[in-house]
């Protein structure tokens, strides 16, 4: 008798287990609002398949990610996307490539992946490079220096960056854990919102005037 109940209790520990194991796939879009009628719905949870058997090698090729990014602007670098907009075949397979690539003192600013964690391999040059922890570990600044052949992982919404410390180009390049990551910029999110978020909520919020808030609204709306 007590056998059959420790067996009955270890199958439901067993069942109540995989129970809360269970999740709902991650988001590959910011929002999908629900309907009730699918024909007038345009987006499922990544994109809709072809017919497995029209499949063909293009779809699970890119070239081009020797060719440099062009590193002309106010930050001094680029990225060069290889995911499911790139390479349909991803599509459902969770994973994604990025090239970087960084002019002398070019940085990719703070920012985070939504929906992926980063893992990055310098290929030249030298990175400074880290990300910051929840306020649950006290905003902790995790950071190192990267020479040519290292690899440094930044785990899912985490704040992170990448600073080109050298005087020559530096390259990168990563994968990501999900075949659409997303990336919100920080400053670009919060001083370039449209319509803009109020200055004054801003200004308490980053212990600044408010018209020094006007001024960075400025010009990242402008785009300068």
């Amino acid at each position: 008798m007590k056998a059959v109940q420790f067996l009955s209790g270890f199958a439901l520990l067993a069942l109540a287990s995989l129970l809360a194991s269970a999740y709902d796939p991650s988001p590959l879009q910011d929002i999908c609002v629900a309907i009730n009628d699918p024909k007038d719905g345009v987006f499922v949870n990544g994109k809709f398949c072809k017919d497995p058997k029209l499949a063909k090698a293009e779809d699970f090729f890119l070239p081009g990610l020797d060719k440099p990014g062009n590193t002309a602007n106010r930050l001094g670098f680029s990225v060069t996307n290889a995911n499911v907009e790139q390479i349909p075949g991803l599509n459902t397979l969770g994973i994604s490539a990025v090239r970087i690539d960084y002019a002398p003192y070019g940085q990719n600013p703070p920012h985070t992946h939504p929906r992926a964690t980063e893992i990055l391999v310098v290929l030249e040059g030298t990175l400074y490079v880290g990300f910051v922890t929840s306020n649950q570990l006290n905003n902790t600044l995790i950071a190192k220096v990267l020479n040519k052949g290292d690899v440094f992982v930044f785990p899912i919404g985490m704040i992170h960056f990448q600073f080109n410390i050298g005087k020559t180009n530096a390259v990168a390049f990563a994968s990501l854990g999900s075949q659409f990551p997303g990336v919100i910029t920080i400053a670009d999110t919060v001083f370039g919102a449209d319509p803009p978020i109020n200055p004054d909520f801003l200004g308490k919020a980053f212990q600044l005037d408010p018209n020094v808030v006007k001024d960075l609204q400025k010009k990242f709306i402008n785009g300068n």
